[in-house]
């Protein structure tokens, strides 16, 4: 018998824009879902005009669960659209 662990795979996205970088961040921050972390966060100055922007990348990491199987295909057939595998191992 093989067990796993999987969950669901999801990005969320935002644009902000400030002066420094402590108020970016802080921008960022409040932009969190629960349920996700930040995964990236690259800067870059703005042309033309006085301070910087940044493209915030969440990625879902909750709502982790456990299938069972016997197999390793039949454990890969309970996997639904849009999980991932996180691990597997003998039960």
């Amino acid at each position: 018998m093989l067990a796993a662990l999987i969950r669901p795979v999801e990005s969320h996205t935002v644009e902000v824009a400030g002066i420094s970088l402590d108020e970016v961040y802080s921008q960022i921050e409040s932009h969190a879902p629960d349920g996700f972390d930040l995964v990236s966060a690259p800067v870059r100055m703005l042309k033309g005009a006085q301070g910087i922007e940044a493209t915030a990348r969440f990625d879902r990491r909750d709502g982790v669960r456990q299938i069972e199987a016997d197999d390793m295909a039949a454990l890969e057939a309970q996997i639904p659209e849009g999980w991932q595998m996180l691990s597997v191992w003998s039960s």
